[in-house]
């Protein structure tokens, strides 16, 4: 560690190539620049490419320096050097060297130089995203005898919109009347509900029978059920690119198909081949970087995005009273929860607050972060859910900011700082405004903003509100969801038995084959998207992209061939309706 070391430094377009030399004495650094060139070494190097490579040079010292200015030695050391200051030999991973001229603010682009991924594991199935939908997926595709199942989550823990984000219910939507799906995302929710129970009295969603959950309980019984179910598990991964490759040599042979993606993690980055993919990362990230075809909604007509945040020190039986008395039903919904719903939704009891958090309508937007886009339309309004003997009011789905692209990292960032800012905000405006709030404080936050719609593969079958609404029933069918419709102003509660078919065309991306998508993203229009992007409904596509990957298998053909009769079959032995 105390040798000295050269580092390449390459410039593209000169045979120059600029090159540092540092020696370690101690804990100082002596740095010496140079150029190698045909007159050998020592040759000046032009200002304008020494201040460049200066620039590079200071940092690379001031990290090996610990994070402080490295100055030059008075002397060198002398004597032994103490056994507890010996370092390690050090491991150094050597990749190509970026051109100088590229790296700059200006460039639009760079072009990476090319190199060999290292392959960590194969697999039969592969199920990128760990919500609700990828954790249906993983663990139907496992008990339908798929070999080898992995699901991949960039997050620390499964569940989705559950654990991450705070939104404690698969299912808010169970009024009287409802004739509700069946299948592993009620086994989940059954499993969850009775560890958070633990003695304790069974918390629901106000004023039906829908369950509420806890988001940290959930993360436990996500794991129980994938160790039960032998699915290898990954997390802390995002997929960064897909592997696809022709099926022959002529269109006739069919379309591309997927043999498994690119990963970045702290291991670096690795692939992972598989069979057959299964995309539930919400966003179709997968099908987006195979190539398949998808559609966006217009940024202006796009639902909002949300910070949920819990809090603690509410006195729950004085806030009940307060409901209680102010009796809000859905017809109070308003901003951009605007309900276009009929007479009997509307009367329904909703735990809903507006008027409470007039009083911040007038403050000026948090100050915006250097370099972060405006958030333009936000807002504070909303349901409360789950209160607990703990005093804890969780789940609370209040702040909103609109016109959020859900596919741009800066519009991200933005709102999810703006999204904190405001829930201070709100939790003061509880604590002057609302019985039973007086005392509480910030619990917790989602670790990530909750989104509601980005992407939507094209598929074999495109979902239409039309169907949604109309009871439509296909002989591709692979489950049924009750007329529950939330999203772009529209509300339809199920109360009046109805239900619709889930057909399997869309789960079936066009032009990638042995690719197939669960959860929001499936195929489909608006208002049919207000209903398949609920949860419960996610449980119901990942069930059925799952199943359908583990039978494709076993048959030995591909996912856009496979007999849906033999899907069905598998399905309804997981107790799929």
């Amino acid at each position: 560690p105390f040798l000295p070391r050269r580092v390449p430094f390459c410039h593209s377009r000169t045979p120059s190539r600029p090159r540092f030399t540092s020696e370690k004495c101690g804990r100082r650094f002596k740095v010496s620049i140079m150029a190698s060139s045909a007159e050998g070494d020592g040759v000046p190097l032009p200002s304008a490419r020494l201040a460049a490579v200066e620039r590079y040079v200071h940092g690379a010292v001031h990290r090996m320096a610990g994070g402080r200015t490295a100055r030059p030695p008075t002397a060198p050391p002398t004597g032994r050097i103490p056994a507890e200051e010996q370092l390690p030999p050090p491991v150094t991973r050597r990749y190509p060297a970026v051109p100088l001229e590229c790296v700059s603010a200006e460039s639009l682009e760079i072009e990476e130089p090319p190199k060999r991924t290292r392959v960590l594991t194969s697999c039969d199935v592969l199920v990128v995203g760990g919500g609700p939908a990828g954790l249906s997926a993983a663990i139907s595709a496992a008990r339908a005898g798929a070999g080898d199942v992995v699901l991949i989550e960039r997050f620390g823990s499964f569940g989705g919109v559950i654990s991450q984000v705070g939104m404690e219910t698969l299912s808010w939507y169970r009024y009287e009347g409802t004739v509700d799906y069946e299948g592993i995302g009620q086994e989940l929710e059954r499993r969850a509900a009775s560890l958070t129970e633990a003695g304790c009295p069974k918390v629901v969603w106000p004023y039906n029978d829908s369950v509420c959950l806890d988001a940290d309980v959930f993360k436990v019984v996500a794991d129980e059920m994938i160790r039960e179910a032998g699915v290898r598990p990954l997390l802390h991964c995002s997929v960064v690119e897909a592997l696809v490759f022709e099926a022959g040599d002529s269109p006739q042979d069919g379309p591309r198909r997927i043999g498994g993606v690119i990963t970045e993690s702290k291991s670096g980055r690795l692939a992972v081949l598989a069979k057959r993919v299964v995309d539930c990362t919400g966003d179709a990230d997968v099908a987006h970087l195979a190539g398949a075809p998808y559609r966006l909604v217009a940024k202006q007509d796009s639902l909002g995005v949300t910070t949920v945040f819990g809090t603690v020190g509410v006195d729950v039986e004085r806030f009940k009273a307060y409901a209680e008395k102010k009796k809000a039903t859905y017809a109070e919904w308003g901003e951009n929860w605007t309900a276009n719903a009929g007479v009997g939704t509307k009367e329904l009891r909703s735990p809903y607050l507006q008027n409470e958090f007039e009083a911040t309508a007038g403050e000026p937007a948090p100050p915006k972060a250097r370099g972060a886009p405006e958030v333009k339309h936000a807002s504070t309004c909303g349901s409360w859910s789950a209160l607990t003997r703990a005093g804890e009011a969780t789940n609370l789905n209040i702040v909103h900011m609109r016109q959020v692209d859900c596919l741009d990292v800066l519009e991200l960032t933005a709102a999810e700082m703006e999204g904190r800012a405001r829930v201070v905000r709100a939790i003061g405006a509880l604590r002057d405004q609302v019985p039973g709030f007086e005392d509480a404080k910030l619990r917790t936050f989602g670790a990530t903003l909750g989104t509601r719609d980005s992407r939507k593969i094209v598929g074999r079958h495109e979902l239409s509100g039309a169907e949604v609404l109309g009871e439509a029933r296909f002989s591709d069918s692979v489950g049924i969801f009750p007329e529950f419709v939330d999203g772009y102003g529209t509300l339809v509660l199920p109360t009046t038995g109805r239900y619709f078919h889930v057909p399997y065309g869309v789960c079936v991306p066009l032009e990638i084959d042995n690719l197939l998508v669960g959860g929001r993203c499936v195929a489909g229009d608006k208002l049919s998207h207000a209903a398949m992007r609920n949860m419960a409904a996610c449980t119901v596509t990942g069930q059925a992209a799952g199943v359908a990957a583990a039978v494709s298998l076993q048959r030995g053909t591909t996912t856009s061939q496979v007999d849906v009769k033999d899907i069905q079959t598998a399905l309804k032995t997981q107790g799929v309706r």
